[in-house]
């Protein structure tokens, strides 16, 4: 009798894991995944968001297994070999493994990605002994293939794509798990329209045109999840505390880069509050969240930034640092935030239509087939906001409402503001209207409503929260 064991889930009810999946669901890379948070700092705000990478790891390994079985009672699978069909399942269940703690925010900070971090540790230790018992070397490269997006097997796109398998879970969990309706996903439909189609550059997954309308849906509850959930506006102080936490803690000594990679959540949070002695680390952990001197929606904002905003941490610390001189603040009492994905809402796959022609489904939408595509770059703007976030009230009489036309600027010229004596904004035009500090009758981030009543990070005293330079 062939051994497995079948999981209680509070999304999909029971997931199958058989001997191979146990095998490297009980390996220390995979179990790690128990102690990082899904959606890193979105507790803060959403008490219930606190399920792991681990939960989302045996979902997606759950939908994949779904889906080939779909794919194979159609007989869609011909040609697609027993060992390809296994790797695309396990890619699923390692998707993860190479996250650092608190989701995404540490590749926001210049970290290696995860794909990349994942991909080097499929060899190493326990893990790789078993994908070598499992399948040999060529089963570890055909994994770390599909985990980067780089694999020419006809199923990558289960993995990595418009309609990724890792998508519909994390939809689909984030928002059961945050008690908000936003990622209602119809998952049974998407799954039985799963099509492999006929390319030019060979076979690959597409959808059927009767699964348009639900594809469609799937990209609607993204844009929802990512302006009312991900991009939080508390949810981003917090995220934007812990990356300049972070980069501190490399840039001191206290932890490598490397290391980062292998800790915790938890661990992680002890280290920068007990051994870095971290002032941003201590507010995180008691909540004592930066507040909004300035918040912009993006339609306010060039629709194209500068680059640096949001691939050059160190230019964006400086730039930071600068701002707060001149706003009265301490360097890392101001923190900047334009976050960015640049793909939320593409689309680039095939549509097989009902009479069995393909067409290809891209960013220009299709005519009576889906049109969010179309809207797509609008609805980007509107999930996305332009913040900057302060440790205490603003001084009054230093405005900041000319930093949109700041990260207007390319790199060179932000990089001679910086090297001159004058203000980062002289002759910048102002934008929007700054936003007073708020009180708790107004705002959702739980602080006392008197500004006076609440210690700035460094007011808390005692060599234990000394000032550390940036």
């Amino acid at each position: 009798m062939r051994h497995f064991e079948v999981i209680r889930d509070p999304l999909w009810d029971n997931i199958t894991l058989d001997g191979p999946a146990l095998a490297l669901v009980d390996t220390p890379a995979v179990q790690r995944l128990r102690y990082v948070r899904q959606l890193g700092h979105a507790f803060l705000v959403y008490p219930g968001a606190t399920h792991s990478r681990f939960e989302h790891a045996l979902g997606a390994y759950h939908l994949t297994r779904r889906a080939l079985q779909t794919l194979e009672a159609r007989g869609e699978l011909e040609g697609v070999t027993a060992e390809d069909r296994a790797a695309v399942a396990f890619s699923a269940l390692l998707h993860d493994i190479g996250h650092y703690p608190f989701s995404h925010a540490l590749e926001e900070a210049g970290f290696v990605s995860h794909e990349a971090q994942g991909a080097a540790r499929l060899p190493a230790g326990e893990l790789g002994r078993r994908l070598t018992e499992l399948g040999g070397q060529q089963l570890l490269e055909a994994i770390a293939a599909l985990m980067r997006g780089r694999s020419r097997s006809p199923l990558q796109g289960l993995i990595s794509g418009s309609l990724d398998l890792d998508k519909i879970d994390y939809l689909c969990r984030d928002s059961l798990m945050c008690g908000v309706p936003y990622g209602t996903v119809d998952v049974d439909r998407l799954l039985a329209s799963l099509t492999l189609v006929e390319s030019a550059g060979g076979r690959e997954i597409g959808v059927h045109e009767k699964g348009a309308s639900a594809l469609e849906s799937l990209l609607f509850s993204k844009y929802q999840m990512y302006r009312n959930v991900y991009w939080h506006h508390a949810v981003r102080s917090a995220t934007c505390m812990f990356k300049r936490a972070a980069r501190e803690a490399v840039r001191r000594g206290t932890v490598t880069a490397e290391a980062v990679a292998d800790l915790t959540d938890d661990a992680f949070m002890q280290l920068l509050v007990e051994r870095d002695r971290s002032r941003l680390g201590q507010a995180i952990q008691a909540r004592r969240l930066f507040k909004r001197a300035l918040d912009l929606p993006a339609t306010e904002v060039t629709p194209q930034p500068a680059a640096w905003i949001a691939t050059d941490p160190g230019l964006t610390e400086r730039v930071e640092d600068r701002l707060a001189r001149e706003c009265g603040l301490d360097p890392g009492e101001l923190l900047l935030d334009f976050p960015a994905r640049d793909d939320l809402l593409s689309v680039d796959l095939p549509l097989r239509l009902r009479d069995g022609t393909v067409i290809r489904l891209t960013d220009e939408g299709r005519a009576g087939h889906i049109g969010l595509p179309r809207i797509a770059a609008e609805l980007y703007r509107s999930a996305r906001r332009l913040r900057v976030f302060v440790a205490g009230p603003p001084p009054v009489g230093r405005p900041l409402d000319r930093v949109a036309e700041l990260i207007e600027m390319p790199a060179e010229e932000v990089e001679r503001r910086l090297a001159g004596s004058g203000g980062l904004q002289r002759g910048l035009r102002p934008r929007g209207a700054q936003q007073p500090h708020r009180s708790i009758e107004h705002d959702d981030n739980h602080e006392p409503a008197n500004p006076d009543q609440r210690q700035r990070p460094d007011q808390e005293g005692g060599d234990q929260n000394r000032r550390h330079s940036p």
